[in-house]
């Protein structure tokens, strides 16, 4: 180590006891931060709890310029700032939840140096305003949070994280952090690849925690809540999570262990912000609450003293698993958690996974209206999604594959439509200015359209209208909204793209993104086969899921189901069945109704099975006596029975 590099040490072990009040780095944290002061790109694969966060918390306070956190995850977003501010460290984060007026707070403690810490929610960037606003930054360090979100080998994979790497190059950003609790081997090849990570510097510390004991139990639905009921109440008194698949099953089980004399609270998406936020302080002030939650919980919720996690439901892999497990006891202290199997649970988790595949018809219209665009052109997403009734993250998958193939180039995303709500007068916007920078906002104001409380702006039309470059109208929009002259609110958000080089053959195309979505659908399916070899405890189960994430144990844990001698667990396979004469008679009515949404054997299986898509939500299929009659059958099974039945029957 240089004189230098051992001076920036010292100084970041001081601000760490000074700002952040603590004495010792975590395991990997110094290796990872110490790199990051050399001016590396760095991966930093830490088990949940393991401390990412510091690894780029404290370096902002160090560089000279802005820190960009990319993260999905707004609740980790608000509790970090909020724990930063009272440790005297200002930070900001930017998501749908600002308010204009939080966001020009925002960026104006970003432009003169108060903050130097910014929080970014991954959808911003399609944000033509926002992007004109961090453009011109000082950007030291690019941090990106939930980083496997960027491999397809990753059980979350989202296409808008394989941009973020040439994000970072737009924003010259001096360095790079990935970060990430659960990384495969593979995934973390994929994450040192897309971000130019030397693979000395890629920092993973042990993910085996000794103090979580991994439990399972085979139950039947007979004795489902009553194995729950009685594990709970025969285990000393500790605050608990109770992980379920569906919102319907939250209330439910909430509600029955509360009349059974368990207080117990419901948690889901489907609940109002400001109420989520209540149950969510609630449980971090308590020692001993009880949340039954959908995996809606949980994601940078910060709780040391979580002494139980139960699965009511199986999680849908085992990246899943480790990430909802690893919020337990992350004070040390020892905690259980326990996956209480359901056999029949498997039928409805891989039925999801199907809901996502599209049908070859339906690929090849998208690719077919690729096609025919012209060398520049713009889309919306949503209506590509709903015009070809493929899901939404399906339809940026597949044009993140053209990308990828060298096809098309994305261009700058933009919002067509603007609203706009003036704070004071057009002439006391005018008095600023004078000359062609007058003229030209009088022309621009001009073109604002009249409504009841807002007035509307087509940025493209007006472009047109006045000869002038669409960016610089957005430019002069934002810069007014910035002197609080007027409110804004967007609109119609569309993505451009450009053709590198055309389509030769765009049925071959089809057919060969048709076989990778459906290879991806059997790479899920094989996730949830992995789940249920874990839970049936046919040797150590603390080993079989480290060495899922390429860490080898000596021995085994000592303390799980398999090594307490619990297990091997016999789990029963799915008996197959067939569906009904009644089920049949449905589908041909329905099909009858509805000939467009049901032109193939796969479209009339996932209305069966209760998988919506885009054109069944429109038409308010999803709302049928019928949708879903068969969810309690497996997919394959259906799909084989419905290719077989003519829907004419």
């Amino acid at each position: 180590m240089t004189l230098a590099e051992s001076e920036l040490a010292a100084e970041a072990r001081q601000i760490l006891r000074d700002r952040f009040g603590l004495e010792e780095f975590r395991s990997g944290q110094a290796a990872v931060i110490e790199r990051l002061l050399a001016g590396k790109n760095v991966a930093a694969v830490f088990p949940t709890g393991g401390g990412k966060s510091l690894c780029y918390q404290l370096p902002s306070q160090m560089l000279s310029g802005t820190t960009v956190v990319v993260s999905p995850l707004i609740a980790l977003m608000k509790d970090q700032c909020d724990a930063l501010a009272a440790r005297g460290i200002r930070a900001a984060r930017l998501d749908s939840s600002l308010t204009e007026q939080e966001f020009r707070d925002a960026m104006r403690g970003i432009r003169d140096g108060s903050i130097r810490l910014l929080y970014v929610a991954p959808e911003r960037f399609f944000n033509e305003r926002f992007l004109a606003s961090v453009g011109s930054l000082d950007v030291s360090l690019f941090a990106i949070d939930e980083a496997h979100c960027i491999s397809q080998w990753g059980h979350n994979f989202r296409p808008d994280y394989l941009k973020l790497a040439e994000l970072a190059g737009t924003l010259n950003a001096d360095r790079i952090l990935a970060l990430t609790a659960t990384a495969t081997p593979a995934v973390l090849e994929d994450i040192r690849k897309a971000f130019a990570i030397e693979r000395d510097d890629a920092i993973r510390t042990p993910f085996h925690r000794s103090n979580l004991h991994l439990k399972s139990t085979v139950v039947t639905a007979a004795d489902h809540y009553e194995t729950l009921r009685h594990r709970i109440e025969s285990r000393p008194r500790g605050a608990t999570l109770v992980y379920v698949s569906k919102q319907k099953t939250a209330e439910m089980i909430a509600e029955q262990l509360s009349d059974d004399g368990i207080t117990a609270t419901a948690y889901h998406a489907g609940m109002d912000a400001e109420t989520r936020a209540t149950i969510q302080q609630d449980f971090l002030a308590s020692d001993d609450g009880i949340i039954v939650a959908t995996i809606a919980f949980g994601m940078g919720i910060d709780k040391a003293n979580i002494r139980y996690v139960y699965h009511y439901s199986p999680p849908k892999s085992l990246e899943a698993y480790a990430q909802e497990i690893g919020r337990a006891g992350r004070d040390g202290g020892q905690s259980v958690c326990e996956l209480l199997l359901l056999p029949e649970d498997r039928v409805v988790l891989e039925n999801f996974t199907y809901g996502d595949t599209p049908s070859r018809h339906s690929v090849g219209r998208m690719i077919d209206f690729c096609h025919g665009q012209p060398d520049e052109f713009f889309v919306s997403h949503y209506k590509l999604s709903f015009e070809t009734d493929i899901r939404i993250l399906v339809v940026r998958t597949l044009l993140t594959y053209l990308e990828l193939d060298g096809y098309l180039q994305a261009t700058s995303p933009r919002y067509d439509s603007y609203k706009i709500h003036p704070l004071v007068t057009s002439r006391a916007i005018l008095n600023n200015f004078d000359g062609e920078r007058r003229e030209f906002l009088a022309g621009l104001l001009g073109q604002l359209t009249k409504a009841r409380k807002w007035f509307s702006l087509n940025t493209v039309t007006a472009a047109k209208a006045l000869g002038q470059d669409r960016q610089r109208i957005v430019k002069a929009i934002d810069f007014m909204a910035a002197q609080n002259w007027i409110e804004v609110n967007v609109s119609d958000l569309v993505h451009g793209y450009r053709w590198k080089r055309r389509l030769e053959h765009p049925k071959v195309i089809a057919d060969q993104y048709f076989e990778k979505v459906v290879s991806r659908e059997q790479s899920e399916v094989s996730r949830l086969e992995d789940v249920f070899a874990i839970a049936s405890a046919s040797n150590c189960q603390s080993r079989r899921l480290a060495e899922h994430f390429g860490e080898a144990m000596d021995e085994a844990c000592g303390v799980c189901s398999h090594c307490l001698g619990e297990g091997p667990h016999t789990i029963p396979p799915i008996s197959h069945r067939e569906i009904g004469d009644g089920v049949r008679r449905a589908l041909a009515e329905v099909c009858r109704q509805y000939p467009d949404h049901f032109a193939t054997a796969r479209q009339r299986t996932r209305f069966l099975c209760g998988l919506s898509s885009p054109q069944m939500i429109r038409s308010r299929l999803s709302r049928h006596a019928s949708f879903g009659v068969c969810e309690q059958i497996p997919f394959a099974d259906v799909l084989r029975q419905v290719e077989q039945i003519s829907p004419e029957l």
